[in-house]
């Protein structure tokens, strides 16, 4: 199973995200970085893969094009979400895997052409329109996405655990690659999305406090 390494980008610093309250989000400096400084963060922490949150082109409120690019170019891979309205907002970047969020798109999402689909969650259902997010998932079996991510956007950097019955019914809902983000407290968690048979998860706060070992996601892999 894929290691990501959160990287939530707000004001030109890499912020350290909980609850989705963006306006509570602060520049990240009590952990194993000693700058927040996305492409010196990135470049002490030496993850294999990242997953990057432009929080300002996701509220409208600014962009990180530049700083997407050369956090990218330091990694294997990196799972983008800028805010895509739409597919013309998608990079080309043959490291960079685009994400069209359901928070953001105001696009039919059956058009989008490739990339991950981001199943936004709050309150169990999809932002933001209410859905069940099962039968959304099941909906996008039919699409062009090359694989989804789950975000639960409400206990993002809480460490509140994973919700082990829902990823059950969406792992049996969709054949494609499957991520999940958002709660993982350490390697119990970790344990139990693999065991579920996804195939990543999206990890920032357990790394930093110490409790998923920094190695894991510099290799990448938890096993």
């Amino acid at each position: 199973m894929d290691l990501l390494l959160a990287v939530d980008l707000r004001s030109g610093l890499v912020v350290h995200g909980e609850r989705g309250d963006r306006s509570r989000y602060r520049p990240l400096t009590w952990g194993l970085s000693p700058s927040a400084d996305p492409e010196r963060y990135v470049r002490h922490i030496g993850p294999r893969f990242l997953y990057i949150a432009d929080l300002d082109r996701i509220t409208g409120a600014g962009s990180h094009e530049r700083e997407v690019a050369s956090c990218s170019a330091l990694v294997e891979r990196a799972y983008v979400d800028r805010g895509c309205r739409d597919p013309s907002d998608y990079l080309h970047d043959p490291k960079i895997i685009n994400i069209a969020a359901t928070e953001t798109s105001i696009a039919d999402l059956s058009l989008y052409p490739g990339g991950y689909l981001s199943l936004d969650l709050k309150g169990g259902l999809v932002m933001p329109a209410g859905q069940q997010p099962v039968a959304l998932l099941e909906k996008a079996g039919d699409w062009h996405f090359e694989g989804c991510i789950v975000l639960n956007i409400e206990v993002v950097g809480t460490g509140a655990g994973v919700p082990e019955e829902l990823l059950v019914e969406l792992r049996a809902a969709y054949d494609l690659p499957l991520l999940y983000g958002g709660g993982v407290a350490g390697p119990d968690d970790l344990d139990l999305i693999s065991r579920i048979g996804l195939d990543g998860a999206i990890v920032a706060t357990a790394v930093h406090r110490g409790r998923i070992p920094l190695d894991a996601v510099r290799r990448g892999t938890w096993c």
